[in-house]
């Protein structure tokens, strides 16, 4: 007899560490067993209808070929929001929820002006959306295919964001974008090209290369151009909100102040990484 839980880590040893695979075993009992995560410990594998047992097996195969569950499943939970994912899009982080935690925190209420950029899978905007009701939200994305599956996350969430395909780095484009804006926020590509070494091959195989890396010697090159696209859209007093690597916060604070932007504050993520910086327009 071989418990649900036990099949599971079988196929699963050797790919993932013991308590990914366990985070793993409970995005299985919900979403592809149906069944609670206690059952997983007490039901037998030959238990499963044999539909179901095709299903668990066929998901199996692909985890253990190193592709994420979020791709396999086509979806995950951000900021209590169910975002449909795909290839074309990075996979959001509990790291970027933190981010959208600390910008809601500090947001007043009221109609505001608020802009994504970068917006992959549209999470952030969304999850702003979904807090401030009467804000004015923009998601700004230089990807077709991301674009495609936030426009559609927006319309099967039913939160309204309004899309706009930018290259952020091409300052031709800055004036088809609105100013006056209350906040600004980004997760952009940040890994440099030399981490790659040290990156699960789920990740390096399946995400997106367009929205992870950067040149080792250029770094804050998305950063650098926010900050120069903020001090043109941010109204007076308006912040901006950045995801950085945890490598690059002094240079981070160094390169905000240089452009002109005040009251900058470094945050840690709860692992105590320089995760996330903020920076107001004075």
């Amino acid at each position: 007899m071989l418990s649900l839980k036990s099949y599971i880590d079988k196929r699963l040893a050797g790919v993932y560490p013991p308590r990914e695979r366990q985070a793993l075993s409970r995005i299985l009992a919900d979403e592809v067993c149906h069944v609670p995560f206690h059952r997983l410990l007490l039901d037998d594998v030959s238990s499963l209808p044999e539909e179901g047992r095709k299903r668990l097996d066929g998901v199996l195969d692909r985890l253990s070929g190193g592709e994420p569950v979020q791709y396999i499943l086509g979806e995950t939970f951000f900021h209590g929001l169910r975002i449909r994912v795909a290839p074309g899009v990075l996979i959001p982080r509990p790291e970027t929820e933190e981010l959208v935690d600390w910008l809601i925190r500090d947001l007043p209420d009221g109609e505001l002006r608020l802009m994504d950029v970068g917006t992959g899978s549209g999470c952030i905007a969304l999850a702003l959306a979904a807090s401030r009701t009467s804000a004015k939200v923009w998601g700004v994305d230089v990807s077709p295919d991301a674009l495609r599956i936030a426009r559609n996350n927006g319309v099967e969430l039913g939160i309204p964001v309004e899309w706009k395909k930018t290259d952020i780095l091409d300052k031709s484009q800055w004036a088809d974008l609105p100013a006056d804006l209350d906040c600004i926020v980004s997760n952009p590509p940040y890994i440099l090209e030399k981490e790659r070494v040290t990156m699960e091959r789920n990740v390096l195989e399946h995400e997106p290369a367009l929205a992870l890396f950067v040149p080792d010697n250029d770094p804050l090159r998305f950063y650098r151009a926010i900050a120069r696209f903020a001090r043109k859209h941010l109204r007076n007093k308006g912040w901006l909100y950045f995801e950085i690597n945890e490598r690059c916060g002094k240079e981070m604070q160094t390169m905000l102040a240089e452009e002109g932007l005040g009251n900058i504050c470094l945050q840690k993520d709860s692992y105590g990484k320089d995760r996330m910086i903020k920076a107001q327009q004075l």
